[in-house]
């Protein structure tokens, strides 16, 4: 891990990209923000000249590659980092520069060990799209096959590991700091995000996340996930089959190809409730450029790098929270909420039930068109503040989703509603694993388990009970030693380094900006 002074140091490089593009402000002026980070926001916005409206995607643009994968990953946090931020980032598009066939050459032929010809038999040198971590090719295979062939850049690995340290250390010092900052965990925030990056920047899990996806999905008609070249794939490249078809947000071309509309925007929604709430696993970058539609009509599916997961329990209830929603049955869907331990007990249930209502009969009944989403965001995040629900760091990539596909769906056919197309399918789902036989097929699988485990259970009996609630636990956080821990430890003067390192670390940034200025 980095020393402290490298960690400021970079925090104070960045927050002067931050602040060019006036993406502090929103930082300096809300009250839960701890009085440290303000001050520091304070300093790396000395001397710069602010948009008036704030450009918090071109900021984390100008910064890199790592920190454009953590605002994709802020947009689904309004809590964290507000309603406009979150919105504006939302429109983070994760292309950059490609970088030059030489270089992906040679990363092909090294990480296979043999030429590139003996892979394939044709190469396009000019990619079809090159993002932050990798950049994809069209080719064909030396057995006659049309791919796609996904390369990561030479390098990210390394620098996104540099930058997630400083993440890492940032995030722990601001939790430490308490009150609104404790609640919204930026730590697990910030090790949710160093997973996902973790699996993007492994080509082989990608691979792997794509064949699991498809045979979650085989018997949905017209939805596809491309196979997978085994023989062509590795931790630094990954190829798959070609796709042929039209963006799903080229409206104008699918209507000109004769497509159904309305009919795409409902199985583009079904398709991701039978992924997100039947199979538990679900595509969680479905964005307008990573789903195509085949001349057959066939939804396709590409860029499996970052993929959500919900277990069987919590799938049951937002089973029920939806449905509850979708009928108006706001008491059930606040119980549910206590059962998972997502509002703490002392809270009352008729309470939290009327909450709710006054957030869910405002969307009932209404085309998404006529939907505020910022509003209904407000009235949510009022709740959890009030109720003291704590993040659930589980649902962060199925709310992103949702919010994906919403918009998708609404552009497809801008009547749709949302709440209506989902309920028959939540309903059936909700009769067949929460009715009857499904409630004495699972006692009896559970209660026949229970009794092959008993011999292990006695000897590892507190080990083996699952815990209670609805949150997953969570994952170990990196041991991060607080710059005023460390302080106590050498005595008053360690403070004094610091505040001589935070100060050069300002300085150094002030002169990198002003010599770009006058350069």
């Amino acid at each position: 891990m980095a020393r402290p002074a490298t960690h400021i140091f970079r925090l104070l490089k960045w927050g002067r990209t931050l602040a060019k593009h006036g993406a502090l402000r929103g930082i300096e002026r809300d009250p839960n923000t701890p009085p440290p980070v303000k001050r520091l926001a304070r300093i790396a916005r000395l001397g710069t000249v602010q948009p008036k409206e704030p450009d918090y995607a071109g900021a984390f643009r100008d910064i890199g590659p790592a920190a454009i994968k953590l605002g994709q990953t802020l947009a689904t946090r309004p809590d964290l980092v507000g309603e406009d931020a979150a919105r504006n980032l939302l429109k983070l598009q994760d292309d950059l520069p490609p970088v030059g066939f030489e270089k992906i050459k040679q990363s092909i032929e090294a990480s296979f060990e043999q030429p590139l010809e003996n892979l394939y038999s044709e190469f396009d040198p000019v990619p079809v799209g090159a993002a932050s971590i990798a950049q994809v090719h069209r080719a064909v295979t030396t057995d006659g096959r049309q791919v796609a062939v996904k390369v990561l850049r030479p390098g990210v690995r390394e620098q996104f590991a540099r930058d997630i340290d400083t993440y890492e250390w940032a995030a722990a010092h601001v939790e430490a700091m308490g009150g609104e900052a404790a609640r919204l965990r930026p730590r697990l925030t910030i090790a949710n995000f160093k997973r996902w990056t973790n699996r993007e920047l492994d080509l082989r899990r990608e691979a792997a996340s794509a064949s699991e996806l498809a045979e979650h999905m085989v018997g949905t008609e017209g939805y596809e996930i491309p196979g997978i070249d085994w023989d062509r794939t590795n931790g630094r490249v990954m190829t798959v089959d070609w796709i042929d078809g039209i963006k799903i947000s080229n409206t104008e071309a699918l209507i000109a190809a004769g497509h159904d509309m309305d009919e795409l925007a409902s199985r583009l929604v079904l398709a991701f409730l039978k992924q997100a709430i039947s199979a538990g696993f679900f595509h969680a970058d479905m964005h307008q450029g990573n789903l195509f539609v085949k001349p057959d009509g066939t939804i396709a599916a590409i860029d499996f790098g970052i993929m959500g997961r919900i277990d069987r329990r919590a799938r049951m209830w937002l089973a029920e929270i939806l449905y509850g929603l979708t009928t108006g049955n706001y008491r059930r869907v606040a119980e549910i909420h206590f059962e998972a331990q997502y509002v703490p007990s002392y809270h009352n249930v008729d309470e939290f039930a009327t909450a709710l209502r006054a957030v869910g009969e405002p969307m009932r009944g209404k085309p998404v068109s006529e939907l505020s989403v910022g509003q209904m965001l407000d009235g949510l995040f009022a709740i959890t503040r009030d109720f003291d629900m704590q993040t659930q760091p589980h649902l962060l990539l199925l709310q992103k989703t949702m919010v994906m596909v919403e918009g998708i769906a609404t552009q497809l056919n801008p009547a749709i509603n949302m709440w209506d197309t989902s309920a028959p399918y939540v309903r059936s789902w909700i009769r067949d694993e929460l009715g009857p036989e499904a409630a004495i097929a699972d006692r009896i699988r559970e209660d026949t388990e229970t009794l092959l485990r008993i011999p292990d259970l006695v000897r590892r009996i507190e080990d083996r009970f699952p815990p209670k609630g609805g949150a997953p636990e969570p994952p170990p956080l990196p041991e991060v030693e607080l710059m005023w821990e460390r302080g106590r430890s050498e005595g008053s003067r360690g403070w004094l380094g610091y505040l001589a390192v935070f100060a050069a670390g300002g300085a150094a940034a002030w002169l990198a900006v002003t010599q770009g200025l006058l350069g």
